[in-house]
C-alpha cells in the first residue's frame, strides 16, 4: 500500500482544497467542542468576586491567619474582632466547598500564614448535596491545606445550625461527625462552633442570627469570636461547657 508523507500531500493540494480543508476542520472543532456546563458556570459564578478580592493588597506585616470559606466568613469582621492579628479575610459569596476548590491556587496564592480558619459544607447541603459528598469534600479541601501548608495551625469550624436551615442540620451535623473523626488522621483541628448558638432547648437562639435567619449578627460573631479567641490562645473551654470544644 501506498503511503504519503506530508510533503507529498502539500504537493497533491491546490491552494483552494487547502483553504476549505482548513475551514472544515475549524467547523469540526467548533461541533466538538464541549459545551459550558452546569459545573463549569456554578464554578464561575463568584469570578468576578473572587478576583475583586485577592485583588486587594496583604496585610503589610504579612499574614499570620488566613480566614477561608463561604459568608460566614465573608460576613466576619476578623480586623475588628482580632486586632492583634495580621489577618486575611478570604471569604467569598455563598461558596460550596467545591466553589473554594476550584478558587483554591488564586485565593491563597502568595500566603504562609501560621494559621488557616476554614467554614465551608453548610452551603453544599443546602444545595442538595448529602453529608456523604459534603463531607468528602470538605475532607479533600483540608488534606490539601494539610499539604500546602504543613507547618500551620489549621481549624475546621463545624458547620453551624440556623433557623432557616433547621431542618437540614440533622445531615450537618452527620458530615461533622465524619469531619471531626478525621481531624487526627488528617491533621486539623475540629472546632465546634454550633453549640454556643443554642438555646436552652437545643435549637438555634434568634438572638443571634440576622433577620434572614441564616447568616449571623453582631451577637452571633461575638459568640464566635469568643471561641475563636480561647482556640488561638490555646485556653480550653470553661467546665461543663461543650461549645468550642477542639478535636486534634
Amino acid at each position: 500500500m501506498r503511503r504519503y508523507t506530508g510533503r507529498v500531500l502539500k504537493a497533491v493540494l491546490n491552494p483552494l482544497e487547502i483553504c476549505v480543508a482548513l475551514a472544515l476542520a475549524a467547523m469540526a472543532a467548533q461541533i466538538h467542542a464541549a459545551p459550558a456546563t452546569g459545573a463549569d458556570k456554578a464554578m464561575a459564578r463568584f469570578e468576578a468576586e473572587v478576583s475583586a478580592l485577592v485583588a486587594r493588597p496583604l496585610p503589610s506585616g504579612g499574614v499570620s491567619t488566613l480566614f477561608l470559606g463561604s459568608s460566614s466568613i465573608r460576613l466576619w469582621d476578623v480586623d475588628g474582632s482580632f486586632p492583634d492579628l495580621h489577618a486575611l479575610n478570604r471569604g467569598f459569596g455563598g461558596a460550596t466547598t467545591a466553589d473554594v476548590l476550584h478558587h483554591y491556587e488564586r485565593i491563597i496564592a502568595g500566603v504562609q500564614p501560621d494559621t488557616v480558619i476554614v467554614y465551608v459544607g453548610e452551603n453544599d447541603i443546602a444545595a442538595g448535596a448529602s453529608a456523604e459528598v459534603a463531607q468528602a469534600d470538605v475532607l479533600a479541601l483540608m488534606t490539601r491545606l494539610r499539604a500546602d501548608m504543613p507547618r500551620a495551625r489549621i481549624a475546621y469550624l463545624s458547620m453551624k445550625p440556623t433557623p432557616l436551615r433547621w431542618d437540614l442540620y440533622a445531615k450537618m451535623a452527620a458530615a461533622n461527625a465524619v469531619i471531626k473523626a478525621q481531624a487526627a488522621e488528617i491533621g486539623y483541628d475540629f472546632v465546634d462552633v454550633g453549640g454556643a448558638l443554642l438555646d436552652e432547648g437545643g435549637k438555634p437562639d434568634a438572638r443571634y442570627f440576622s433577620v434572614d435567619g441564616l447568616h449571623l449578627n453582631k451577637q452571633g460573631y461575638q459568640r464566635w469570636t469568643s471561641i475563636l479567641a480561647r482556640y488561638l490562645s490555646g485556653a480550653a473551654p470553661s467546665a461543663g461547657r461543650t461549645e468550642g470544644t477542639v478535636t486534634r
